[in-house]
């Protein structure tokens, strides 16, 4: 048979079949032999060793699409970081390494800002900044319900890693998706009862058929991959716009060298302030590591 590894935990990796259930198996001693690791978003083809228990063993691990280090995953098609539009604020430096990160695991992000019952005057100033930046912005109410048909749609037919903080209402938003996810957990913790006490990692939950949503850990912090500082501009997209403008064109980081096309482009609104700063920020954070 063939399934997908929803969840790895004290040696066991629960492979979901892609309909309803789910099996606890055991990997072959010839994939360590290999130097190959089973991760969460694996596809494997097992072989079920006890029907009524569930239980199998995982023969073969298909071709990856990808894999991601943070979090250690395979076979993700998209990203979607939720964050609250108040209660609390946005942390848009967070929101801009987390775009980062995925941007250079060649990850397709759409920004989702959760709470709209609560109000906020920022939310266009919100989406402004992030759809000149190139990336889509969704906007939806957990506790009224409304968006999320939209995150519905978007979600169907791939596997999407969703992240944020805590406290944004990302486990709110995977109950109305899949109801039945919790439950799902809760007999996996049963089964395996040291599972309960273990780090939290990356988890799969089936939304629909050949539609996964892998929940992510809240994060409060995140430490850019290795890169040189002058690679940072790279990974603001709306900055390729008008790098042509700068009089040491490819050579310029935008931050103190004079007659920069970026910069005029801030000082017009055409680039988020935020975002500006956020990777003036970025970039001493990288350079003082370099130093050090």
């Amino acid at each position: 048979m063939t399934g997908k590894i929803i969840k790895g935990i004290a040696g066991f990796y629960y492979v979901h079949d892609g309909r309803s259930q789910v099996y606890a198996c055991k990997a072959k001693g010839i994939f360590r032999n290999r130097g190959i690791r089973p991760v969460v978003g694996d596809n494997v083809e097992f072989t079920i060793l006890d029907e009524q228990d569930r239980e199998g063993s995982i023969e073969e691990i298909l071709p990856r699409k990808n894999v991601l280090i943070r979090p250690a995953s395979a076979n993700v098609d998209q990203a979607l970081v939720v964050f609250a539009v108040t209660q609390p604020e946005p942390n848009l430096n967070l929101l801009d390494r987390f775009l980062i990160m995925m941007m250079a695991q060649d990850i397709p992000v759409t920004i989702c800002f959760n709470k709209t019952d609560l109000g906020s005057q920022r939310q266009e100033e919100y989406r402004q900044i992030y759809e000149t930046a190139g990336y889509p912005v969704m906007f939806l109410s957990t506790y009224e319900q409304t968006g999320v048909e939209a995150v519905r749609r978007f979600l169907r037919g791939k596997t999407t890693i969703l992240a944020g903080p805590s406290g944004v209402g990302k486990s709110s938003l995977t109950n109305l998706l899949q109801p039945e996810a919790a439950m799902e957990t809760g007999s996996i913790s049963r089964k395996i009862q040291r599972g309960k006490h273990t780090t939290r990692h990356a988890e799969l939950f089936c939304v629909e058929e050949d539609t996964y949503l892998m929940d992510t850990p809240g994060f409060s912090s995140m430490y850019l991959e290795e890169m040189e500082p002058e690679e940072l501009k790279d990974y603001f997209p709306e900055f390729a716009d008008y790098g042509e403008g700068c009089r040491f064109q490819a050579d310029c980081v935008h931050i103190g060298e004079p007659d920069c096309g970026v910069k005029e482009a801030v000082a017009q609104k055409k680039i988020g302030q935020s975002r500006y700063e956020n990777y003036v920020l970025l970039y001493q954070e990288l350079k003082n590591r370099k130093k050090y």
